[in-house]
């Protein structure tokens, strides 16, 4: 595992802002992302090995299983290659943002302690249940816009790309831009969900602007948390499901203290968008959990 985790931190260092522009660029970050992105692929083939060698280890229903099982439309298998680079999207696109967004939702309750004294009063009513379902997951409505906003503030992607496909006009302010086909239009959430025209107040940590009569969110790609249009995120559900639960559990049975009096830089530099700096935690278990 300790194997698995320098690896994945090479790759994740080598993905930057301007990975996005110039994926190739002679960089020492890009140097340790290709040659961690190598060595992860001979560390899957012995493990893809393995369960080839002994089937009767898995059910089947694993997502190792499932991917190493893919073919192509006429009957090709896919490579290990391959499944080690479905592998590394699943960590990315799943793992990676919503470990994040967990990050950056605590903080922001912990260091806006009103808020936070809602969410504990929000979470007493689950307090009884050894194990939370799904309909409990949903009544946490002020948790929900809690993470709304922290993803508001530090969306978890500060571009997102989109491929022109066919000649296109637009008119903003009185003005007309024509796009050409097959040019590729930048979006950043970053940047849209901070314009005081859309929210207000934006800088301001504020869950409430989610909740009727404000619903500032509701305006046409306003709120791009998880992208919008066709390619939005295909796991938002399940992100906003983990996320609760996580926050939720931790929050039921133990008491948290920001060792730093301010929160984190938000580190612009990485293509995930993380806290730069102190983001440590004190905790103690609360004796009546």
């Amino acid at each position: 595992f300790a194997e698995l985790q320098t690896l994945y931190h090479d790759l994740d260092e080598g993905l930057t802002p301007l990975t996005v522009l110039w994926s190739r660029a002679p960089t020492p970050e890009h140097f340790r992302r290709d040659k961690a992105r190598k060595q992860l692929v001979e560390l899957f083939g012995k493990v893809i090995k393995e369960r080839r060698e002994h089937p009767e280890r898995s059910d089947g229903t694993d997502i190792l299983s499932l991917f190493m099982d893919i073919k192509y439309k006429d009957g090709t298998p896919i490579t290990e290659e391959e499944v080690t680079g479905l592998l590394i999207a699943l960590l990315f696109a799943g793992q990676h943002t919503s470990c994040t967004t967990s990050t950056w939702t605590l903080l922001f309750l912990l260091h806006n302690p009103t808020i936070l004294q809602r969410v504990m009063k929000e979470q007493e009513q689950f307090n009884d249940k050894d194990t939370l379902e799904l309909d409990d997951i949903h009544q946490m409505e002020l948790l929900h816009n809690c993470m709304r906003e922290a993803l508001r503030m530090c969306p978890t992607f500060i571009m997102l790309l989109r491929k022109v496909m066919k000649n296109t006009s637009v008119t903003v302010n009185g003005k007309t831009h024509h796009i050409p086909k097959d040019d590729i239009v930048v979006v950043s959430p970053t940047v849209s969900m901070r314009l005081p025209t859309t929210f207000k107040n934006p800088n301001e940590f504020d869950p409430d602007r989610f909740a009727a009569p404000r619903e500032e969110h509701k305006l046409p790609y306003a709120y791009l948390g998880f992208g919008g249009g066709m390619h939005s995120c295909m796991g938002q559900v399940f992100a906003f499901l983990q996320v609760k639960t996580i926050l939720s559990v931790i929050l039921k049975h133990y008491e948290l203290t920001p060792e730093a009096s301010k929160l984190p830089d938000i580190g612009y530099n990485d293509m995930v968008v993380g806290p730069r700096g102190n983001c440590n935690v004190q905790y103690q278990k609360k004796k009546t959990a």
